[in-house]
């Protein structure tokens, strides 16, 4: 079925496999079911599954559903919309070959009427990355997902792992160890490119890191990442969570985003974040991007720090950051500049540091780009950058320097995003009042709890 957004997709990211080269596949491997997969506004991943036999039908026509059932989709009078498969992302499930082999495609979302549904997250960060194609860049990406796994007991409770003592890097022969190689050849099945895996600093965290490279395939690889690793952690008795904070006392898991433009003519070169005669290796549209970024960080809370729950991982103290500012090696800048392996300027690139994994990664990605964009069409200055340890600045030290921080709640993270036009503009004026309704009901809702620590706090003492 050829869409507009088919069309968007094939300017932007270039020409993918043939229907019939999918069929072949289908045919040789024995694939059964399809399951046709979508991101709803919250970033969980949906699907539809179909026989295998009526693929080509799918691939003609499209499947209906009912979007008035997914969060932050549509109303129930105006429900119906249908799915148009991306043939590009089409791989079978290595955990289902067997009795009913299974493969995956994600999806675009349309409207009856054929346009593309404006609550797709999908669309919406390629609808970004063609205003980008118009200065004349592309935008690539490599998001570090950091998770914890934990025992699920006969009760179905959940507990960290007994037998984990491990830390940042530590070489373990734990059960983890075994789970994490698993892991890794589960994506690697799956055609996600992985480079490393390791323990993080946590008990019970780690970190699998995959290729680094244009912004929708990636979102799809973080998407994918987050379901593969939690089949396989069933698989083995445990439960993977990509909860940003699980656990107080300890570090939460962040999703740190790498990011870099490269040139739609190449002539220019390959990355135009580069210039090898700044003193940190920064062109001026690197630099501008950044500034975007820092000036649209408060708004951009919301949309990658998306929980309640985020707000206890974007705390002093935990290598999570909290001050709105930039450096080279200061890791509690919000963004920083890694340093480049051999000389290799072409792997310069800009780290975000506050994102967190339960976050949606099309929209973080969308609304990233576009806080960077606004910093290079406006040509926003870049303050100098920050390389004390900003965990030790007190409140007049931050003051002085100019140095804003991250809200400090969900509800003040929405109330910033509801007034950063950029942003709301960039999501659409759908996906942003449906993700602020949303969010507003889970503070709301958070609000109105009354904790354990609150009754063993003031339960006798009042």
């Amino acid at each position: 079925m050829a869409t507009a957004i088919e069309e968007l997709r094939l300017k932007l990211l270039g020409e993918g496999p043939s229907p019939e080269s999918i069929y072949a596949q289908i045919e040789e491997q024995g694939v059964e079911f399809i399951n046709l997969q979508f991101t709803d506004v919250m970033g969980m991943t949906k699907s539809v599954t179909i026989p295998a036999v009526i693929f080509p039908e799918i691939v003609e026509r499209g499947q209906w559903i009912d979007g008035s059932s997914i969060a932050g989709f549509t109303r129930i009078a105006e429900s119906d919309m249908f799915l148009v498969p991306d043939l590009s992302t089409f791989s079978v499930i290595p955990w289902e070959r067997g009795e009913f082999t299974t493969a995956r495609v994600i999806c675009w979302v349309h409207n009856p009427n054929g346009d593309t549904f404006p609550g797709d997250p999908r669309g919406i960060l390629l609808k970004q990355l063609e205003k980008l194609s118009e200065l004349g860049f592309t935008y690539n990406t490599g998001p570090e997902l950091e998770f914890f796994l934990f025992e699920r007991g006969d009760d179905g409770s959940i507990a960290p792992l007994p037998h984990d003592r491990g830390g940042y890097f530590d070489l373990s022969t734990d059960l983890a160890s075994t789970v994490r190689k698993d892991m890794v050849r589960a994506l690697l099945e799956m055609d996600i490119d992985v480079e490393a895996s390791h323990h993080e600093v946590a008990i019970g965290q780690h970190e699998i890191d995959f290729q680094y490279g244009p912004a929708i395939p990636t979102a799809d690889r973080a998407q994918t990442f987050k379901y593969i690793l939690k089949a396989i952690a069933q698989k083995h008795g445990l439960h993977a969570t990509f909860m940003p904070k699980p656990m107080e006392g300890i570090n939460g898991s962040g999703m740190h985003v790498h990011q870099s433009f490269g040139f739609l003519d190449s002539s220019k070169g390959k990355n135009a974040f580069v210039d090898e005669n700044d003193p940190y290796g920064l062109s001026a549209v690197a630099k501008h991007f950044i500034a975007g970024q820092l000036k649209h960080a408060r708004g951009l809370a919301a949309v990658i720090a998306p929980l309640v729950n985020s707000y206890r991982r974007l705390v002093p103290g935990y290598e999570a950051p909290v001050y709105v500012a930039w450096a080279r090696t200061n890791r509690s800048a919000l963004i920083r500049v890694p340093a480049i392996r051999q000389g290799n300027v072409n792997a310069t690139r800009i780290e975000l540091r506050c994102p967190d994994p339960s976050c949606n990664p099309y929209l973080a990605m969308t609304a990233m780009l576009a806080a960077g964009m606004d910093g290079i069409i406006n040509e926003l200055p870049l303050e100098d950058p920050v390389e004390e340890n900003l965990y030790h600045f007190t409140d007049e030290d931050l003051k002085r320097r100019n140095i804003p921080t991250l809200p400090a709640t969900l509800g003040e993270a929405v109330e910033e995003f509801a007034k950063d036009d950029v942003l709301r503009t960039a999501l659409g004026e759908h996906t942003s009042e449906r993700l602020i309704e949303g969010q507003t009901a889970e503070w709301n809702a958070f609000r109105l709890h009354v904790t354990q620590w609150e009754r063993d706090r003031y339960l006798e003492m009042y």
